[in-house]
């Protein structure tokens, strides 16, 4: 069984960068896709890949948030 670990905090995300995810993934997609990895290494690397996605996810949904409220700020003014 695969241990989730939860979203990624602001303080965790520190000199995390979305588009190096990103990187990754798309060379675990490769990678699985070519057929270079054993069976158990597909799954613990797809488990990273969805992984990494959710930490994508999060970052996205925080900037989203931080735009909403400069728009807010804006429209108060």
């Amino acid at each position: 069984m695969v241990k989730r670990k939860s979203a990624a905090s602001s303080d965790s995300m520190e000199g995390w960068n979305y588009e190096a995810k990103v990187v990754e993934i798309e060379a675990i997609i490769a990678r699985i896709e070519a057929g270079e990895l054993e069976l158990a290494e597909v799954f613990d690397q797809f488990a990273n890949a969805v992984e990494y996605l959710r930490q994508c996810e999060t970052f996205l949904q925080q900037r989203q948030q931080q735009v909403n409220l400069l728009m807010e700020t804006l429209s108060d003014e």
